[in-house]
């Protein structure tokens, strides 16, 4: 997928997950076999930061933020939603397809976690979080479990990780952004 050709995400509704256990990214435990990855940073402080960090969480903003095209069969906050992420330029970008495993949409504490499909570079899940604290902060946190699955990721070793953290690093200063207005 990718390279010339976009996925459509449509056709992915069905495709099995590339992982199991499904759901695990919310516990912020890693399962056996699996690389694991946590970042939390305070991004606001009161209801009206959190109240926009939480839209911007479901609206794909993280990922548009960190230079990545989204296309998707519905929104974030719905289990089954099939994303295809596109990194890189329209017809030549790799394409990341993944689907929503489980959200929360009330309370203090709202996001999502999709799980990778087949043609992901990687196998595993990513959880996004904003959490309204007692004290008013604001905190956004990401957790992933994941393994380098494609031939390109395996290939690329030291950089594939490299992009993720920079990739990080975008999601985190993206919804900053957006919980500040």
């Amino acid at each position: 997928m990718g390279l010339l050709r976009a996925a459509d995400p449509a056709l992915l509704l069905d495709a099995p997950l590339t992982y199991s256990p499904v759901g695990t990214a919310r516990s912020g435990q890693v399962p056996a076999g699996f690389r694991g990855a946590h970042r939390r940073a305070v991004v606001g402080r009161g209801r009206g930061d959190f109240q926009r960090a939480a839209a911007a969480v479901f609206d794909w903003r993280a990922q548009r933020g960190a230079g990545l095209r989204v296309r998707a069969t519905g929104p974030s906050s719905e289990p089954g939603t099939v994303v295809v992420l596109t990194a890189g330029l329209p017809r030549l970008g790799y394409d990341i397809p993944c689907r929503v495993v489980w959200a929360r949409t009330d309370g203090d504490e709202r996001g999502f976690a999709y799980g990778t499909l087949p043609g992901h570079p990687e196998s595993g899940e990513e959880c996004f979080l904003v959490r309204l604290t007692p004290d008013g902060a604001v905190v956004y946190e990401i957790r992933v479990f994941f393994r380098l699955a494609s031939p390109l990721a395996r290939l690329g070793g030291p950089a594939s990780l490299l992009a993720q953290r920079l990739a990080t690093d975008r999601y985190v200063a993206a919804i900053r952004r957006a919980a500040r207005g």
